[in-house]
């Protein structure tokens, strides 16, 4: 990673790509670099947790569940949300377009600003319909819809309360269960 550091200013989406698999999340933003560490294990089991809850439906919908995957919302944009539902791609795709992603969902974790405003505008602008916040400790579930080109809250879950989607996919997210 060390010439990520000595890069000059802008990163192009060819130059982001060439950097390869990295022990660190980055995500580039028009000409930046986003770097954060890898999550904590409490962020993993949570995504792994979603996911599992979250695939059954999402595959009888005709949709896929994926974790920490390319998500190009434009050219030069390209973020990892830490799990989307999108229509099926195939394995061995670099980087999904946004315009295939229904829900996009972001655990906060050291810096909660850029899930609840940064990347939250950002999936908006790309058209993403769905957006679902998930604070970890405890567990609370906030779930967006896009309205024009902002998202408003549509449902929401507290610590020991269920959320409950019929859009994109119909599952129940208990926040207890995630809480493990």
């Amino acid at each position: 990673m060390t010439e990520a550091f000595a890069h000059v200013f802008p990163w192009t989406e060819e130059e982001y790509f060439a950097l390869g698999e990295t022990p660190d999340r980055v995500e580039l933003f028009d000409g930046s670099l986003l770097v954060s560490p890898a999550p904590t294990v409490k962020h993993q089991n949570l995504s792994a947790l979603l996911w599992s809850v979250l695939l059954p439906p999402a595959r009888t919908s005709g949709l896929e569940v994926y974790l920490a995957v390319n998500v190009r919302l434009r050219p030069g944009r390209v973020p990892i949300p830490d799990l989307v539902i999108t229509e099926p791609v195939p394995p061995d795709t670099l980087v999904i377009d946004a315009r295939l992603v229904r829900l996009v969902c972001e655990i906060t974790s050291s810096n909660p600003a850029n899930d609840r405003v940064y990347k939250m505008h950002f999936y908006a602008a790309a058209g993403i319909p769905w957006y679902l916040l998930v604070d970890p400790d405890p567990v609370a579930l906030s779930l967006y819809r896009l309205d024009g080109g902002h998202y408003i809250e549509h449902a929401s879950a507290k610590p020991g309360d269920i959320l409950t989607l019929t859009e994109p996919v119909a599952a129940e997210l208990d926040t207890a269960a995630l809480d493990a």
